[in-house]
Parts: C-alpha cells; structure tokens; sequence
C-alpha cells in the first residue's frame, strides 16, 4: 500500500502530469461531444484533420511561448511580443507587396530578413532598457507594446496588406513529409532552444540569473548579458511567430495580427510550471500549455459558444487548469480531506466538544 502510493505520489507531483491530464480531459470531452473531432486523413499527400490544426495553429503561439519562457525565467517579462509579430510580419508582406513577382524565392526571403532584422532592433532596445538602464521589465516592454502597435499601424498606413505570394503563404500553409511547414518549424526552434538552454550550461546560467541576478553577478556570470539575449529571442521568437500568422491570411493587420497574444503565451508559461517569479524553467510544460490554450480556443469554436462568452469560458477553463496544477491548492485541498471527520463522533470526542 505504502509502495502504491509512493508510485501514485511520484506520477502525479511530475511537472507534466497536471498539463497532460487536463489535455487529455479537453481532448476526450471534445470526442465525447463530436465523435470524428481526433479523426484525421491524409488527402494528396497531406495530413489533414482536427488534431493537425490544433498543432498547425498552436505553432505560433508555441514559438512567442518559447521565448517568453526564457525571458521569464530570468526575472522579466515581455509584453511586446505581440506587437513584435505585428511589426515583423507588416515589414515582410510590404515589401513583397511592392514586388514585380511575389513569388520570387530571393523576395520572399528578403522581406523576411528585414522583417527578422528590425525585430533584432526593438529585442535589443528592450534588452538595453532592462539590462542597462535598469528599467522594470514591465515597464520597459510596455513602452514596446504601446508603440510598436502604432508603429505597425504606420508601416501598413492603417490598411491591411495582402499579398499573393506562394513562398510565402507556404510558412503558413505549406506541408513537408506530409506535415504542415509550421509544425516542423515550431519542432526545429523548441528543439534548438532546448539544445542551447539544456545541453549546455547555457540553462543553468539563465536560472542562476533569474534566481539571484546579484549573486550570479558576483559569481562572475554577465548577468546583464544574459537578460539582454533573453530578449533578443523572444523578439526573434515573435518574428517567426508573425510570419506564420500573416502567411496564413496572405495579408498584414497591423492593428489585429499578434492582439492579445502575449497574454496567451505568459498563460502558457505558466501552465507549462515556470514561476513568473523567473528561476526555473520547463520548455516541455510550455509547449504543452501552448496546446492546452489552443485545444481550448479550437474546443470554444466547436461547440458553437457565442463569442460573447468564449472569452469567458476560456478564462474560467485556464483558473482551473492553474488551481488544478497549483502544488499548495492541491495541498489544502488534501489536509481539509485528512483533517473531515469520516464518521459519527465517539463519546470521547462529544464530550470533548461540550463546552465547559
């Protein structure tokens, strides 16, 4: 009995126990409800189904998560990854909107250049401002997500930019080996990330940081180098990020691409197990937070909630998700069920309630 319940302990205190249950919970409700929802086919060659927009439209959000990870982890946070998307992806989709042939390979991947360069720019302007001026990071982003949504807006001159180039649209909607291209590179970037972050000393370093910046500091690590490339990822992140949103539409919002979805990722750092606090990190618990948000956004839409009350429902859903994986709620709960009376109180116990 002893042994049992140590295993069941030791299953259910791992950091991805919580977030693959409540995956497979929204997964099955959602095959309870529409029985082909985890149905999936393969026409011309590619994938196609349910699941594999799940993962297809996750991808995204997976990639600003990944960086928000290791801006968290060090003590900050980034509130202007959605206008980083906005921004990234407007500078791309002008500037092949402008070309003679839009589906000129050599265009395409310039437009992409300027769009990942000017987001080398504003990660390093925010790293300059937490790193070496010492502004609060949520200050410091917050200035970007204000300004960056309006400077998006000028890129675009307040009008939406389409484009009809198939180089393009295939970061969205292209397939390699059958899976969408946006699987495969939200795949490539979680497992470089992780190769950088947890097979060097690289990860360590970043939890040193966000767990003591000080003393890491008088232990000889760069602290303030540390926090400035958090940064400079996450606007790298975003970019990538804003490429396979506007590719999926062929056309650049620079007031609606990216809104809101840093919240969305900061949602999925934190169902992932990394503490905004920074310290420790768990790049697998964000991708799976990742896909719990979008299983729930998918699962919104499916069952044909008004858009009046998904945003509502979907916050009651993450609270529980949160409660759920909260070691110290499930603790209380756990003492309020030992400490429950099981039975009628003995004549000891009465007596002992009487008051004198």
């Amino acid at each position: 009995m002893t042994d049992t319940r140590s295993r069941y302990r030791a299953v259910t205190g791992h950091q991805l126990f919580w977030p693959v249950a409540v995956l497979v919970v929204m997964l099955a409700a959602n095959t309870i409800y529409r029985p082909g929802f985890l149905s999936v086919e393969v026409n011309n060659g590619h994938l196609y189904g349910t699941p594999i927009d799940i993962l297809r439209l996750s991808a995204p959000l997976i990639l600003v998560s990944l960086g928000m990870t290791v801006v968290i982890s060090t003590g900050g946070i980034d509130l202007s990854v959605g206008s980083m998307v906005a921004i990234s992806g407007a500078t791309a989709c002008l500037y092949i909107s402008e070309q003679p042939d839009q589906n000129s390979l050599p265009a395409v991947l310039t437009g992409l250049a300027m769009g990942l360069g000017i987001a080398l720019v504003l990660g390093a302007w925010n790293g300059v401002l937490v790193a070496v001026i010492g502004i609060q990071p949520i200050i410091a982003t917050l200035i970007l997500m204000v300004a960056g949504r309006g400077l998006a807006q000028l890129i675009t001159e307040g009008q939406i930019i389409t484009i009809n180039s198939g180089p393009y649209r295939a970061l969205g909607l292209g397939h390699v080996l059958t899976l969408p291209l946006a699987i495969l590179i939200a795949l490539a970037a979680a497992l470089l990330v992780a190769a950088f972050t947890r097979w060097t000393a690289l990860g360590m370093i970043i939890e040193s940081v966000g767990g003591n910046a000080e003393a890491s500091r008088l232990a000889g690590i760069r602290s303030g180098r540390v926090v400035f490339l958090a940064y400079v990822l996450s606007a790298v992140c975003a970019a990538v990020a804003g490429f396979m949103i506007t590719a999926n539409v062929s056309s650049a919002d620079g007031n609606a691409a990216g809104l809101w979805v840093e919240l969305d990722a900061i949602l999925a750092v934190v169902i992932g197990g990394t503490a905004l606090a920074g310290g420790r990190f768990h790049l697998s618990g964000t991708i799976l937070g990742a896909l719990i948000i979008q299983t729930l956004t998918t699962s919104v839409y499916a069952m044909n909630i008004s858009p009046q009350t998904a945003l509502l429902f979907k916050a009651v859903v993450v609270i529980a998700v949160c409660l759920i994986q909260a070691p110290a709620f499930r603790a209380r709960i756990t003492r309020q069920r030992r400490a429950a009376p099981t039975g009628p109180p003995t004549p000891a116990r009465e007596k002992e309630e009487v008051p004198a």
